[in-house]
């Protein structure tokens, strides 16, 4: 093959490698949108975000070849795109376990998103101590010219959880996974103790709350909250839709 031809030729696979990833960033924006508008409904609405913070990655293209020669899965856009699929991953982290399942039921209650694969480690934590909540998701994304599917993972842990296993991350990479046994021993105790610490943060939380209900008072009502400020909301306004609700 001349050099001009091979030339081209990389051209035309480097072209369709940029559409196939752009696809997984799109699909994360797309994803993040969602998540955002729930934190937002969650502020306003509830007066409570359960979201501490997010975070979204892409694998890159020479981390998905090496998962393809560990998998042993044919180097092809269709074979990567069908068995590959943490490609485009999001993590969602709490500051409570039932914030967890809250924020996955709401996921999955939206109608043009499909549940692929759901692994609680949760309920059924991993030897090693291990927690989190996996989904594997498919949601549509619209081009100028088709609709595809695409494949998105999404882990929700809490902060405790999230601490351990960054934690547990870092160990294993130092000691390139041979991790001597003394450490196992004590990750597999930290992990307890930081599920006592989720537990007793529930408890508290849940104490929190009663107490907030209590304190609402009618005078917040005359407000409306929005985008960080207070609108006031007039009397007659309040009184017309309150008519008309009994009404109904």
């Amino acid at each position: 093959m001349d050099d001009g031809k091979q030339i081209n030729q990389l051209k035309v696979v480097r072209k369709e490698l940029t559409r196939f990833m752009l696809t997984y960033k799109f699909a994360l924006d797309e994803m993040n949108t969602k998540l955002n508008i729930l934190q937002e409904e969650f502020e306003h609405i509830h007066d409570y975000n359960p979201i501490e913070h997010l975070k979204s990655r892409i694998k890159s293209p020479e981390s998905i070849l090496r998962k393809c020669q560990r998998k042993n899965i044919p180097i092809t856009q269709n074979y990567i795109g069908n068995h590959i699929k943490d490609i485009a991953g999001i993590r969602i982290v709490c500051s409570f376990i039932s914030d967890i399942y809250k924020i996955s039921e709401m996921i999955q209650g939206q109608k043009d998103i499909k549940v692929i694969e759901t692994k609680d480690y949760i309920k059924h934590p991993k030897p090693n101590g291990y927690k989190s909540l996996h989904l594997i998701l498919s949601i549509p994304v619209f081009f100028s010219d088709r609709q595809e599917e695409v494949f998105i993972e999404i882990q929700i842990r809490t902060v405790a959880m999230d601490f351990w296993a960054s934690l547990e991350h870092k160990i294993y990479y130092k000691y390139d996974g041979e991790v001597p046994a003394h450490l196992i021993e004590e990750l597999t105790t930290s992990a307890n103790i930081a599920n006592q610490l989720d537990e007793k943060m529930e408890v508290l939380h849940a104490e929190i709350n009663e107490a907030k209900d209590d304190k609402n008072s009618e005078s917040q009502m005359d407000f409306l909250p929005l985008d960080n400020k207070r609108y006031p909301l007039p009397k007659q306004l309040l009184e017309s839709l309150m008519e008309k609700s009994n009404k109904e």
